[in-house]
């Protein structure tokens, strides 16, 4: 093996499981996350030593994993529909309430548009600062705060839309 396949292989040990949650989070849906991981990670092995290089290597690879996320979701039909799996929460909680906010969120996170959806999970899920952020999706700090700050408000406005239509029916 190769010094670069070893690197390759020490970074993809240490860093897939975080990998795959940023992958996760943006696909919703498990395989989906896995193909988008395994694709990029592919895409990114012969320029290795450029990514190794990095300053931030993980940095390089979240924002290789969200531009193919973004390009990939715009060759997609508008028909793919990602259904997300929810995990069993601790028992001590209103487990329905928690499974039913957290159905709601996903299901609204994945109305956002991509680049919108990229930086909310970036930021809220990774908790990335603007600065690491906005490379990651090729833009200015601004952009990212304005993406953010559209895209908390869009959740905002759909899930009070949400609850009025839930207690419009009961």
């Amino acid at each position: 093996m190769t010094l670069e396949a070893a690197d390759f292989t020490a970074f993809v040990g240490a860093h897939s499981r975080s990998l795959y949650g940023t992958a996760y989070l943006l696909t919703g849906n498990p395989d989906a996350a896995e193909d988008l991981l395994q694709d990029t990670l592919a895409a990114l092995f012969p320029k290795w030593t450029r990514v190794a290089a990095a300053e931030q290597p993980v940095a390089y690879v979240r924002r290789a994993l969200a531009n193919r996320f973004i390009s990939a979701s715009r060759r997609r039909s508008g028909t793919d529909l990602a259904v997300w799996e929810l995990r069993d929460g601790p028992a001590d909680l209103d487990v329905a309430v928690v499974v039913a906010d957290r159905r709601l969120l996903w299901q609204l996170l994945l109305t956002l548009p991509e680049r919108q959806r990229a930086a909310l999970v970036l930021r809220y899920f990774h908790d990335l600062p603007d600065a690491e952020i906005a490379p990651a999706l090729g833009c200015r700090e601004v952009t990212v705060r304005s993406l953010i700050s559209r895209g908390l408000a869009t959740l905002r406005t759909r899930a009070r839309e949400t609850e009025r239509r839930g207690s419009e029916h009961r």
